[in-house]
């Protein structure tokens, strides 16, 4: 069977051609590089990140989210702990029927998947609140730089 292309036929997959459109890394640009592709040194328009970080916005988000992931890690963390301490050291309570053959370390170890939603819930609920204050601080930002 016979080749049936022609000697001079180019290739129609640019991809060996370097600097082509789907070259991964071309060797030279003509024109700037997008923004999506800019290192930090690169990018024109870079924020103060430490002026952000003094600022009494960035702090009270800070603040306001430790207020919510602080206690809500310790007291997950300790009913958590709490069903393998309660079955060491009060195994009598632990081993008291309430329905039937179930007794209240299964109970217990089945509320901590129900505790471990409502942790979860209630942190996308502060998350909301969280993002907000993000947002505000964004646009006060985009403002002092000129905005988008």
């Amino acid at each position: 069977m016979e080749d049936d292309r022609q000697p001079d036929e180019r290739i129609s997959d640019p991809t060996p051609i370097v600097g082509a459109a789907t070259d991964i890394s071309p060797l030279g640009r003509d024109i700037a590089k997008p923004e999506h592709e800019r290192t930090a040194d690169e990018d024109a328009d870079v924020v103060n990140w430490s002026g952000v970080a003094t600022s009494s916005e960035f702090k009270s988000l800070v603040q306001a989210k430790l207020k919510f992931i602080i206690p809500a890690t310790v007291f997950f963390l300790i009913y958590f702990f709490a069903l393998p301490v309660l079955v060491g050291y009060a195994p009598d309570l632990m081993n008291r029927k309430v329905i039937g053959s179930i007794n209240v370390a299964y109970l217990f170890a089945l509320s901590q998947f129900l505790m471990a939603w409502i942790v979860a819930l209630l942190y996308v609920r502060a998350a909301r609140r969280h993002d907000q204050m993000a947002r505000k601080i964004v646009g006060d930002l985009e403002e002092k730089r000129g905005g988008k």
